[in-house]
């Protein structure tokens, strides 16, 4: 999968170094001393993406100046990735430029990323739950980032619009066509993923919940697919309200657990394993799609979790794939036979050595 990962100041590193085996490595360290940070520098290398942040430049080791590089032996070509201020970022694969993020992605791997934000999928409004269809639509779709990048262009210029006490018409039309089309890219892929991680995690939550606990998932698109007759449909309350009401970004992924919704009424523990079901379900999905296993990030939460909860996700887990595992402390490791080959890290005060 990944055989080695370099970065150059990034976040709390100045340097890393790090050769990892087939199947993974486990970090361990008290907090905030750049486990997490490790996870990311894999996460960005791969998706081009930060769990954490949006803006770059939060990334880099010096704040306001410099940048940061990234690379790696990844799927047995070596990329790189480069940022600096005010400099469109770089990528490179085997030394050749790519000259775009999609030209970068389209020979990439795959991520799963587990921590325990996740809660917030259950819990959280709906950003979160599209965000998680998000991610996966943009690594199992080659359009899906593209239109998603110009969905959210078209819909700020489109609500910064819709403030004006005397709205332009034209002008807002011009970013429905914008948002209608990328829609016709979206939805049919979030609909689409909503019925194949629907099964998958109602078995993965029976699995770790330890009885039957009925499971649905269901995609709703706001205002309907049709979203240019949601528009004119719409177009009345809009202005009143001076902003977009309909559309992908007000899409919902709804759960249930037995017929009642999920973030009001599942026990605390029924939202926890929820939330597990709906990674590990991820994961057998972008292996479906793909032909290939993702890379498993996982975000300190093996101890955090209990006996039953923690033995049913490594049962879960696919033998075929790497898993890179952060953790404070490996009191629970010594009970997960599954885990025993991995390599040992530990991290301190933004450097990382043999455990």
């Amino acid at each position: 999968m990944l055989r080695n990962l370099r970065a150059v100041d990034f976040r709390c590193f100045e340097s890393l170094a790090l050769e990892v085996p087939e199947t993974g490595a486990v970090f361990t360290g008290r907090n905030a001393q750049g486990k997490t940070s490790v996870l990311e520098a894999v996460c960005l290398l791969v998706r081009l993406h930060s769990p954490r942040t949006a803006r770059m430049a939060t990334l880099a080791r010096v704040a306001g100046g410099g940048g940061f590089g990234i690379a790696g032996e990844a799927w047995g070509a070596d990329r790189r990735i480069d940022w600096r201020a005010r400099v469109p970022m770089h990528f490179r694969v085997e030394g050749e430029e790519r000259a775009t993020q999609s030209a970068y992605l389209e020979d990439g791997g795959l991520l799963v990323w587990m921590g325990n934000e996740d809660l917030e999928l259950v819990r959280g409004g709906g950003e979160g739950r599209r965000r998680y269809l998000d991610f996966i639509g943009s690594q199992v779709a080659p359009d899906y980032r593209r239109a998603l990048a110009r969905y959210r262009r078209a819909l700020k210029a489109r609500n910064f619009l819709l403030k004006d006490p005397s709205p332009r018409e034209a002008e807002i039309r011009s970013y429905e066509s914008v948002m209608i089309e990328s829609s016709s890219v979206l939805r049919p892929v979030r609909a689409r993923l909503a019925a194949q991680l629907a099964p998958v995690a109602a078995e993965q939550q029976e699995a770790i919940a330890g009885r039957e606990e009925r499971l649905e998932i269901e995609y709703r698109a706001e205002g309907g697919l049709d979203l240019a007759e949601a528009f004119e449909q719409a177009r009345e309350r809009e202005r009143r309200q001076r902003r977009s009401l309909v559309g992908p970004h007000r899409d919902e992924l709804v759960l249930r657990i037995n017929g009642l919704d999920a973030d009001a009424f599942a026990s605390e523990g029924q939202q926890r394993t929820l939330a597990l079901a709906l990674k590990l379900a991820q994961g057998r999905v972008l292996a479906e799609c793909r032909g290939v296993p993702p890379i498993w990030l996982i975000d300190d939460i093996f101890g955090e979790l209990d006996v039953e909860r923690r033995n049913a996700v490594m049962r879960a887990l696919p033998d075929d794939a790497q898993r890179w595992i952060t953790t404070t402390h490996l009191d629970w490791l010594e009970d997960s036979p599954e885990l025993g080959s991995l390599r040992r890290f530990k991290v301190a005060s933004g450097t990382v050595a043999d455990a």
